[in-house]
């Protein structure tokens, strides 16, 4: 049995990494990739560790093709989003089970290998969903679909207002991660922490003072939730 990969987003930025995690330089095709390693699993942040680097500016093949050369066989990937619906609460957890990404190009191969049907990997993401659900019974919604935006802004209400009916959270990198983890073998799977409304679901526009507050929320119960799943999910396959 390969090795659990954990990547991370904005909501764990500048945390500290497990104690004991050594920090491992892996080189791949498409560049360098700093990472940590924790034994029983390894730990990604993908927007880096020595400097932030902008969800559009993610090099998603290095990063995964990184966690291979290490031998991670599963990715249990965080991502912050902000909610498309007015009823899917702050603070909580989505675990989507399908995305929309119809911009997206990004492939590991030149050749026929890029045609293939994307998605979440079926087993795996239920057993993320019933660790979580281990952490605390109500915490995670058990399916949705992701909208991955361009980035680095943030949306307008009217485009907030044109992608709801077809999503129901919306983040700028799973869904890339997830084509690229499909091609390189990973299984791959996702819980995405609710930071935010987007802007134009409630009549206020969205400010930067209640992004930034959502996303201490998340960042604390992350890191609790991922202190409990982390163990239970790194001997599962």
């Amino acid at each position: 049995m390969g090795r659990l990969a954990v990547a991370v987003g904005t909501s764990l930025l500048g945390v500290d990494p497990p104690r004991g995690a050594a920090r491992r330089e892996v080189a791949t095709p498409w560049g360098q990739v700093t990472l940590f390693d924790a034994g029983d699993h390894l730990l990604l942040q993908r927007h880096g560790l020595d400097r932030y680097v902008a969800p559009h500016a993610i090099e998603h093949r290095a990063n995964l093709a990184a966690l291979v050369a290490l031998g991670a066989d599963r990715v249990l990937a965080v991502g912050s989003v902000g909610a498309l619906k007015a009823t899917i609460e702050v603070g909580s957890f989505v675990a989507p089970d399908d995305f929309v990404a119809l911009q997206l190009g990004i492939t590991t191969s030149h050749g026929a290998a890029g045609h293939r049907v994307p998605g979440f990997d079926a087993e795996w993401r239920q057993s993320v969903v019933d660790a979580w659900r281990g952490w605390d019974e109500y915490a995670v919604h058990d399916g949705g679909t992701y909208w991955q935006s361009i980035g680095p802004r943030f949306e307008t209400a009217a485009e907030i207002a044109f992608l709801s009916p077809a999503a129901d959270i919306i983040g700028m990198t799973l869904a890339a991660e997830c084509v690229v983890a499909a091609e390189l073998g990973l299984a791959y799977a996702a819980v995405c922490a609710v930071d935010n409304l987007a802007n134009g679901v409630r009549p206020e526009a969205l400010t930067l003072s209640e992004y930034d507050a959502g996303r201490e929320t998340s960042r604390r119960r992350v890191r609790e939730a991922l202190e409990r799943v982390v163990p239970a999910l790194a001997g599962v396959r």
